[in-house]
């Protein structure tokens, strides 16, 4: 099998995407889980989570991976932000860090 394209979705985008699925016909065993989780962690509708990310891509040095990470994980202190970053390459001001969390705690 050969990936042709990759595109980064939100959880909300895909538990909406499986509980359409859901209604056409069963889903399998993997996507029941997925569904479950997503019920459970999902802090942000598909509106909230577009609005934040158009907000964060306005910082530029969010890529399309780290907006990504943040709408799905919806950090609310400066902690959240530092474990999320952790393991990125990405040089994020204090300034940075202040006006991601104001973004994510208004559309939350």
């Amino acid at each position: 099998m050969e990936i042709k394209d990759e595109k980064f979705v939100s959880w909300s985008e895909v538990k909406t995407i499986l509980d359409k699925r859901a209604e056409e016909k069963a889903l399998g065993y993997e996507q029941k889980n997925a569904s479950e989780h997503l019920k459970k962690f999902s802090k942000l509708t598909t509106t909230g989570v577009k609005e934040i990310a158009k907000e964060l891509s306005e910082i530029a040095k969010l890529k399309e991976r780290h907006i990504s990470i943040i709408t799905n994980l919806a950090p609310q202190d400066d902690e959240d932000l530092r474990v999320l970053f952790a393991n990125e390459i990405i040089n994020l001001t204090p300034d940075d860090k202040r006006k991601i969390l104001s973004i994510v705690k208004k559309h939350s």
